[in-house]
């Protein structure tokens, strides 16, 4: 999982999302929910099925232009921890807190 960290990081992203859908997480180093979603996401990206797409993680503290640069970007309202799956650049789907679960990611790739 790649960090991104500055504005242009994200904006290679969104044009990445372009060619194939990208998932950003948005993560709180600070808060146990989103530490216990992110183990479930790496639990999932584990044993993920091929062609998964990559996961992009900001840490909303250490990197908040960039946390707000995705909520202004998509127009989808900020929270951590949040997992959004990015499709030619705009939000196909997004979920947070608890709801962050392998079969949630499943049934977002699903067509």
């Amino acid at each position: 999982m790649k960090e991104l960290t500055d504005e242009q990081a994200l904006e290679d992203a969104m044009a990445a999302s372009e060619a194939s859908p990208v998932f950003l997480y948005k993560h709180s180093t600070v808060c146990p929910v989103s530490g216990a979603a992110l183990q479930r996401l790496r639990a999932f990206l584990k044993q993920a099925p091929p062609g998964t797409p990559e996961v992009l993680m900001v840490k909303v503290i250490e990197s908040r232009p960039v946390s707000n640069a995705i909520a202004r970007t998509l127009g989808v309202k900020h929270e951590s921890p949040q997992l959004i799956l990015v499709r030619d650049r705009r939000a196909a789907w997004s979920a947070s807190h608890h709801a962050i679960t392998g079969d949630a990611i499943l049934s977002a790739l699903s067509p």
